[in-house]
């Protein structure tokens, strides 16, 4: 099939690669000329393990292509799928200037051009319900009437992207019109080899479980994270808690682990998205707004621990800091916790010796010249007086903890992600702050 791409951030580009490696021709359109150069050199712009080897292979087999020319692309694909962004607006909402901008462009294409044959506009991005009768009426609005819009929400695992993409758990079509499911349930069959189902219905409610579902996790992911500081509370290992509870097949072990809260580019947006959705339409959804707020302060919770440890006092220290991205295998910092626990420091005086295996040059957006930067874990250490670990990259699992022992100062630990057992901590003679287990002191 001839498919459009229009975006090419990371639901865009991850989109196009896999459509391609399935023998489909992609146009993957972009306006931004940095990124453009980019593509076109076969350079990957995002940070996501296994889409490299697809990325040049379809380049290569010429069944990859970008450019900035939004008609080129509509004239010549009968599938244009809409992977734009749409951020958090002030009031909580998802911003759609950019979908619906495209809708504008893409309708005053087919008037202009006479274009005849049958389009269908899809909505990857992650949108609220009743976008897809907006991105309709302004298509419609240039007096076209032969195109569906079709609501195929993405279901994307940073890190993982590449396989939930080629080996999806569940396919979303949300489309009223018989013609424009056929074909999408052609696009997607090669995806679904394994059984695994390809879930046709109305617009509106294909939409709605985009959102229920993100929302949903990360409900889960609350919930964890205040029975971990509970625990603290009363002296109970959130560890055995958490396998009690996963044990149970109604409940599963899945997105049970404690923190330091959520962040990334879909939970803290989807979640506020779907509580400003439910207040325009006068049906509030009061979990969610408690979910929001908890999530804020889990996101301070490590800092507390170590004012306390330190007696409110932490000016002229020096903290390492393990982990900046949002979760492992990825260079996303959107919400992610070590922008607020790092800036939290820094207010109080500290400094910050950072490292990250990916997520550097994307430090520098939100940090300038605030933090040091380590080539790797160890020189992060240098005259710190304690360690932070705010992602559980797999490389900080089995360090040196003689080396850490030796290097830090105060022979301090504060672990975001409880990624040790706090007995081996205090083997090892160090002192072990961590999420919803008692502080090994």
């Amino acid at each position: 099939m001839k498919i459009s791409i229009i975006g090419t951030g990371y639901v865009g580009l991850v989109s196009g690669t896999c459509f391609a490696e399935m023998g489909n021709q992609v146009i993957c359109v972009d306006n931004n000329p940095d990124k453009l150069n980019k593509l076109r050199n076969s350079q990957v712009t995002i940070y996501e393990p296994g889409l490299e080897l697809l990325f040049h292979r379809n380049i290569e087999k010429k069944r990859l292509t970008f450019t900035d020319d939004l008609k080129y692309a509509v004239e010549n694909t009968s599938i244009i799928f809409l992977c734009l962004p749409t951020p958090q607006d002030e009031d909580g909402s998802a911003d759609l200037k950019y979908v619906l901008n495209a809708a504008t462009d893409i309708g005053k294409i087919l008037k202009d051009n006479n274009i005849q044959e049958f389009k269908i506009v899809v909505n990857k991005s992650t949108v609220p319900v009743g976008t897809s009768h907006a991105v309709e009426s302004r298509i419609k609005e240039s007096g076209v009437t032969n195109f569906s819009v079709v609501s195929n929400p993405e279901f994307l695992r940073e890190g993982f992207a590449v396989e939930d993409f080629m080996k999806p758990d569940r396919i979303v079509i949300g489309t009223r019109d018989v013609k424009s499911s056929e074909i999408m349930k052609n696009l997607y069959e090669p995806f679904v080899r394994q059984g695994n189902p390809i879930l046709m219905m109305d617009n509106e409610s294909a939409e709605v479980t985009k959102y229920a579902a993100n929302s949903y996790l990360a409900m889960r992911i609350t919930f964890m994270n205040e029975l971990a500081n509970f625990c603290e509370k009363v002296g109970a290992n959130v560890d055995l808690v958490r396998k009690g509870m996963g044990s149970d097949n109604r409940i599963g072990k899945r997105f049970l682990f404690p923190g330091i809260g959520y962040g990334g580019s879909c939970f803290p947006k989807d979640v506020n998205a779907l509580i400003k959705t439910a207040k325009d339409n006068n049906s509030e959804l009061k979990i969610l707004t408690v979910v929001d707020a908890v999530n804020k302060d889990q996101k301070k919770v490590l800092v507390e621990k170590l004012l306390n440890h330190y007696k409110g006092d932490v000016k002229g220290k020096k903290f390492a800091i393990w982990g900046l991205a949002f979760k492992p295998n990825t260079d996303d910092m959107r919400e992610a916790p070590s922008i607020t626990i790092i800036n939290m420091l820094l207010e109080k005086g500290a400094t910050i010796s950072a490292y990250d295996p990916a997520a550097h040059e994307t430090s520098e957006y939100f940090f300038k010249d605030k933090i040091s930067y380590a080539e790797n874990e160890y020189d992060a250490l240098k005259n710190a007086d304690a360690l932070l670990i705010l992602t559980e990259w797999n490389e900080f699992r089995n360090p040196d903890l003689g080396f850490i022992k030796r290097n830090v100062k105060d022979k301090v630990i504060f672990d975001g992600r409880n990624i040790f057992a706090p007995e081996k901590m205090k083997e090892e003679g160090l002192i072990y702050y961590s999420i919803g287990r008692v502080a090994i002191l």
